[in-house]
């Protein structure tokens, strides 16, 4: 079925970073091009010259369109694109990021938007300065099942919301050691440890985006299990939010036996619900006399978050939840460049991900005093 959307001319998108050998680039790729709001004409997708000049050409691009000096990169395309998707590691996102919107050039970054609040403050004085549009990706939030769970708890169907558990553990950092070979940037940490930066923000990001509630206070508990000395690899987080809700948190890159195993459980006193990135398509709600109801994307009761690229039976996944981040950001850019600012349920920018660099870096400093933080003294300015 082609959308309203899809007849549109699609809007011209560059990369910095995300070159072919990188972790999240190819993902971004196909999501951005998948229902055609976005055309990939150009980017520097890495500093090694042949490195880009091969992605460039896996991505069909001209050869005067890929370069490998960033400055560089946005001086000479600067007004050829729409946006551009920073995709560089974490540590290097908050000067790309300025030098674009000093540039008048809108921003699709992916998580974490920076490595510390201190880069985070530094964004926030650029995007104000330039009124620019800034967009960071969380892109588990773009699964139907997770919209449609927003919308059961946004009616009531779980009465007032308790606690969540949310766990997000991988064994990247315990297998056979032949099998591993992380970046070596994700074998540093700093005031945020780079594990919260890769994984605990996208388990903040989705309590925030189904419960429209914010942290208070937190208290953590970090871990070392791997070969990789000097880094957390495996950290359980408790955090108080306003209207006394809870969660409880573990992420983890030595959790043997899993790959990704993205799982969330919120609890009120009307309901529950349970969701699982591994069975996408399910979402189970469980009522107060413990029968369970099953929706799936052919029966959920909010047909309007589902995009069917396909009927359901066929699950859609990583990649189709990610291309329907990126049609909300389309729909967003839109908006913002017709009215100069912009109001969407799935977008989300720098103050959504400000606090959960506050929250992680609280966490930082209550593993290393064993005792609970308030969140007050690290979200000043937000």
């Amino acid at each position: 079925m082609i959308t309203a959307s899809q007849t549109k001319k699609p809007l011209r998108l560059g990369f910095i970073g995300g070159s072919t050998q990188s972790a999240v680039g190819h993902a971004h790729w196909v999501a951005s091009q998948l229902d055609e709001r976005w055309k990939v004409v150009s980017g520097c997708f890495s500093r090694n010259k042949d490195i880009s000049v091969k992605t460039g050409k896996a991505w069909h691009l001209n050869d005067d369109k890929v370069y490998s000096d960033w400055q560089q990169y946005i001086s000479e395309e600067k007004n050829n694109l729409d946006a551009v998707v920073v995709l560089t590691p974490t540590p290097h996102h908050q000067k790309v990021v300025c030098a674009l919107l000093e540039q008048d050039i809108a921003v699709i970054c992916e998580k974490a938007m920076a490595a510390n609040i201190e880069q985070s403050k530094l964004i926030k004085q650029a995007l104000d300065k330039s009124k620019g549009f800034l967009a960071v990706t969380f892109n588990y939030s773009g699964y139907p099942m997770v919209r449609d769970l927003k919308r059961h708890i946004a009616a009531g169907k779980l009465g007032k919301l308790k606690q969540i558990q949310i766990e997000m553990p991988s064994d990247g950092f315990i297998q056979a050691e032949d099998k591993m070979s992380p970046q070596a940037w994700r074998l540093e940490d700093g005031e945020i440890p780079t594990l919260l930066l890769d994984l605990a923000v996208h388990v903040h990001h989705l309590t925030g985006f189904i419960t429209d509630l914010k942290p208070e206070s937190i208290n953590a508990d970090f871990h070392h299990f791997s070969i990789f000395d000097g880094i957390v690899d495996d950290a359980y987080m408790w955090v108080n939010y306003e209207q006394d809700f809870r969660a409880a948190m573990w992420v983890s890159k030595t959790a043997l036996g899993h790959r990704n195993g993205l799982k969330l459980r919120v609890f009120g006193d009307q309901g529950s619900a349970e969701w699982y990135q591994e069975e996408p398509e399910r979402l189970h709600i469980f009522n107060k006399d413990s029968s369970r109801v099953t929706y799936d994307r052919g029966n959920c009761l909010h047909q309007n978050e589902v995009r069917d690229r396909f009927k359901p039976g066929h699950p859609s996944g990583f990649i189709e939840a990610f291309a329907n981040l990126y049609n909300d950001i389309a729909d967003a850019f839109e908006q913002y460049t017709q009215q100069g600012s912009y109001e969407s349920p799935y977008v989300y920018g720098w103050s959504h991900a400000h606090e959960g660099l506050a929250l992680f870096q609280a966490a930082n400093v209550s593993n290393q005093e064993k005792r609970w933080i308030e969140l007050t003294q690290f979200e000043q300015n937000n």
